[in-house]
């Protein structure tokens, strides 16, 4: 494990320890030439210690990543005891003040990794982070939330195929523990192209903030920087055993348009054939119920009443 004694340089400047700054990286300009920029709060103790990169709203609509990281800061949970911590609440400004998962070219910035100085405007988002935080760090938490009106159960999302991801993972200790393998564009791909280890927390719904997520999200940061050795670990520790890992899930789609309506809640355990919900024609003309294929977890639902053919309601996690 490297620690923080290395130069730690961001935007030009060298972050001595025994500091706390701010850093206003200037990344564009609206057409009405005010520009945008993304505030990054770096701390560093006096003491050695390893780099953790705090990151929220890549995605600009998923709010609850932002309010966990706001309610860190106001804690001064992002204050460490050794190493330090690198925190930028917001990535995606445009995508944020829009109200939108996207920046203004469309693009995605969490598919358009490894970026590029000259690209699209995520790509050139995407390519600061790279090439300017990610070297810094050694291990990053990337704070997101369910999109499109689905919500997610609090959940790790990591390559369980790799034993230090397992660890890193077992220090958070959020409710689920979900196996995901890289996706090619993605942070977390790239980082680990570079030796880096990325754990994405999900938990909620974009543009609604959900308490229990935001309590969890700020339970887990706290375990893992305490398990770090950042800062002294909270009285309260939630057993690994208690997480349930998950290797395999399963969206289940609507067979048919019209009203959907659900039985259960996100986070309850279901068995195979329970029927979990149903969707009904609007004009009272047929209702199709909804079974589920295996026994497991409710950890991700969709919370809009009106559905099309095809559309993910309910995301199962597989335990059998």
């Amino acid at each position: 494990m490297q620690g923080s004694q290395r130069k730690i340089i961001i935007n030009g400047q060298y972050i001595e320890p025994d500091t706390s700054i701010e850093l206003n990286l200037m990344v564009s300009k609206l057409p009405s030439r005010t520009p945008i920029h993304i505030p990054i709060f770096i701390n560093r103790a006096k003491e050695d210690g390893p780099v953790v990169l705090l990151l929220g709203g890549l995605h600009g609509d998923e709010v609850n990543g932002v309010e966990i990281i706001r309610r860190i800061m106001e804690a001064r949970h992002h204050v460490p005891e050794k190493g330090t911590i690198i925190t930028i609440p917001i990535l995606n400004i445009y995508g944020f003040i829009n109200f939108s998962r996207e920046v203004p070219d469309g693009k995605d910035v969490n598919r358009s990794f490894p970026g590029s100085s000259t690209g699209s405007l995520a790509s050139r988002v995407a390519y600061y982070l790279l090439h300017e935080i990610v070297p810094q760090i050694d291990y990053g938490l990337d704070f997101h939330t369910g999109g499109a009106s689905r919500t997610n159960y609090p959940q790790i999302r990591c390559d369980l195929h790799d034993p230090e991801n397992q660890k890193l993972a077992e220090y958070f200790q959020a409710p689920f523990t979900i196996h995901s393998k890289h996706i090619k564009g993605s942070l977390r791909y790239a980082a680990y192209e570079m030796g880096k280890r990325f754990l994405v927390y999900e938990g909620g719904e974009s543009l609604r903030l959900d308490e229990y997520a935001i309590k969890e999200g700020i339970d887990g940061f706290r375990r893992f920087i305490g398990a770090l050795g950042l800062s002294t670990p909270p009285f309260s520790e939630r057993s690994f055993e208690k997480s349930i890992v998950i290797h395999k899930r399963k969206w289940l789609r609507a067979m048919e348009s019209g009203l959907f309506s659900t039985y259960y809640q996100y986070g309850d355990m279901v068995q195979a054939n329970q029927i979990l919900g149903s969707i009904a024609d609007p004009f009272g003309d047929y209702e199709s119920l909804i079974k589920s294929p295996a026994n497991g977890y409710i950890i991700g639902l969709n919370n809009n009443p009106v559905v099309n053919q095809g559309d993910a309601l309910i995301n199962i996690g597989i335990t059998n």
